[in-house]
């Protein structure tokens, strides 16, 4: 893929932006309808939350419960839409930056793949240890009351801010692509990518202490060099 660098990246965008109008209704009507189609299962999403991470929940409101369920559609239907949601990204960098569609395939796959790997890396390891450790301080006299809302919140916070994260190599390569970032001056800044990485983990993972900070800060520092090695490639690519 190669790309132009546009005189008016504003004008362009919005120019973009206009072209896949009815592209973004349709993505939110689709949002809207697989809401109410999960709405039906969240029930039992909260279930197999509840059993996977060995908690009781209780609510203390009225409307809590329905909110929750609410919110557990939403962010399974963002999990659904993932891959049209990268399409329409693509399509704003093809028009701005003028990136080649046929390789629009490419960048949906890779997305994909980091995207739910940051999801299932969040579910099966940093939220069991997150939610053992922040328990951990219970008494005998302090029993834990978890609020149906914030577990619902909690774990799709993280879950999506994982997925989010684990899309930064893909991310340095479109804007290395797009001239927008030079992998070689990013390179020689690694003391302060370390730096933004560790406060990263320390914001991003449920419990403060270090063994889970690791957790996160690794893999982020592990995607961040793989995204450098990967940006440089793609530039190389572009100049010759």
């Amino acid at each position: 893929m190669t790309a132009t660098q546009p005189e008016e990246p504003y004008k362009l965008a919005l120019t973009a932006l206009e072209k896949v109008r009815r592209k973004l209704i349709f993505g939110a009507v689709s949002l809207l309808l697989l809401t109410v189609s999960f709405y039906i299962i969240s029930p039992r999403i909260i279930t197999l939350l509840q059993r996977h991470l060995n908690q009781e929940l209780a609510f203390f409101g009225v409307f809590e419960p329905f909110l929750a369920l609410v919110k557990v559609a939403i962010v399974c239907s963002i999990l659904v839409l993932l891959p049209y949601i990268l399409w329409l990204i693509w399509l704003v960098f093809c028009e701005v930056f003028g990136f080649r569609r046929r390789t629009g395939f490419l960048f949906i796959l890779v997305g994909m793949f980091l995207f739910y790997g940051g999801v299932c890396f969040c579910y099966f390891i940093t939220l069991p240890y997150g939610v053992k450790f922040l328990l951990s301080f219970q008494k005998e006299n302090i029993v834990p009351a978890i609020s149906v809302g914030h577990f619902v919140n909690f774990c799709g916070m993280f879950l999506l801010a994982f997925g989010t994260i684990f899309e930064l190599p893909l991310i340095m390569v479109l804007l290395s692509k797009a001239g927008i970032i030079n992998p070689h001056t990013v390179g020689r800044f690694r003391r302060h990518a370390i730096l933004i990485i560790a406060i990263l983990a320390a914001v991003l993972t449920p419990t403060p202490d270090a063994f889970n900070m690791a957790l996160m800060a690794v893999p982020l520092y592990l995607l961040f060099e793989i995204g450098l090695i990967c940006s440089k490639i793609a530039v190389r690519e572009k100049v010759q």
